[in-house]
């Protein structure tokens, strides 16, 4: 015999080990030195602990009994609880200490129908929520009070002013890379002065909006994907609807507001800079004279090139808030569940800017604008 205690028995068997009694976090020192004199590991050799004559035992005493046995397994023996009672069998299931060759199974591969129905799904969950919105943004306006405006100023801030240098930065590079590759082109024509038309035009209408689209993404988009599923798991959405607070109106529509109206904003400060990339080549490489580039860019370019792309980017705002807000808002599982909702966060909303900035340009064209 191991040891016989007040309360506990541990008994040392031909295959194992019988245990007794009522095991305690009290007396973990003489249980774990009756445990370790107990059964030998000897690679190969099937171990079992008869837990029949075992009363009671508490989450302490059975973690040392699964360490036990992972020690055991670690030198080559198999071991086996065996003989449970209903309780006992609770508690081992509760530390995963069944038998010894319980594997979780593999996750299966999700096939090509099992794809298609997940994305319909994810459909199904956009469109629920674009009806939800809609619904709010009428309540809305039949009660202005109810929307969370005092929030629309602070969410510009964050998403708009702290954009700015890299927004700044992005469109400034752009317009020097393309005035720069366009110039070697160009001149072989004795073109250059049309670099000023091509990197105003390209600016204005397409790279501008759409690359400040995608920076506000990367950061705002990603930003409220991240802030409503850390929320949703933490059952923050579902207190404030306990409290009668929509949060829709009080968290969704001043995020969606702010970026429908900063976009334009940061685009056309994106647009200015992106130009004078351009005049800075045209200037240092082409000797072009700075009146010269601006006359220029000012005969290539009218209002509706620069209108054209703050319209692009108000649109734009409103699907990456819509996009970014809907994956927040449907986030599961944890910190797990939060980093998958805010990469898809940001994957759908710059394939949305893609998909959308090519119907308006099919729109434009077709209309002769």
């Amino acid at each position: 015999m191991a040891h016989a205690g007040k309360r506990f028995v541990v008994e040392k068997t031909v295959a194992g080990a019988r245990l007794a009694g009522t095991l305690t976090f009290a007396d973990a020192g003489a249980l774990w030195a009756a445990l370790r004199r107990g059964p030998t590991a000897v690679p190969g050799a099937n171990l079992t602990f008869d837990l029949a004559g075992l009363e009671a035992i508490d989450g302490g005493s059975m973690a040392l009994l699964v360490q036990l046995r992972w020690d055991l397994e670690s030198k080559g023996a198999k071991c086996a609880f065996e003989g449970a009672s209903a309780g006992v069998e609770k508690l081992l299931a509760l530390y995963h200490a069944g038998a010894p060759d319980d594997v979780a199974p593999p996750v299966p591969a999700l096939g090509l129908g099992d794809r298609v129905i997940e994305g319909l799904g994810e459909v199904q969950r956009f469109l629920d929520f674009i009806g939800c919105m809609t619904l709010a943004l009428l309540g809305v306006l039949r009660h202005p009070s109810t929307a969370n405006l005092r929030d629309v100023a602070v969410q510009m801030v964050r998403s708009g002013v702290s954009a700015i240098p890299i927004v700044l930065l992005v469109t400034f590079l752009i317009g020097f890379v393309m005035a720069f590759q366009s110039a070697v082109q160009l001149r072989q024509f004795g073109a250059d002065i049309y670099v000023a038309d091509l990197v105003g035009l390209s600016i204005t209408r397409e790279l501008g909006p759409l690359m400040t689209a995608i920076i506000v993404c990367g950061r705002s988009g990603a930003a409220f994907a991240a802030e409503l599923g850390t929320m949703s798991v933490s059952e923050e959405i579902d207190a404030l609807r306990t409290m009668g607070i929509g949060p829709l109106r009080s968290l969704v529509f001043p995020r969606i507001l702010a970026l429908i109206l900063v976009l334009p904003i940061l685009t056309l400060f994106g647009d200015v800079v992106g130009m004078l990339g351009g005049l800075l080549v045209g200037v240092e490489n082409l000797h072009l004279s700075v009146t010269g580039y601006v006359q220029q860019t000012q005969r290539a370019l009218h209002p509706w090139d620069v209108y054209q792309g703050l319209l692009k980017a108000g649109v734009f705002g409103l699907a990456i808030g819509l996009i970014a807000c809907a994956q927040g808002l449907a986030t599961t599982g944890g910190a797990e569940g939060v980093g998958r909702r805010t990469t898809s966060a940001v994957v759908t909303s710059i394939f949305a800017l893609i998909v959308v900035d090519a119907i308006f340009t099919l729109a434009f064209h077709e209309l002769g604008l």
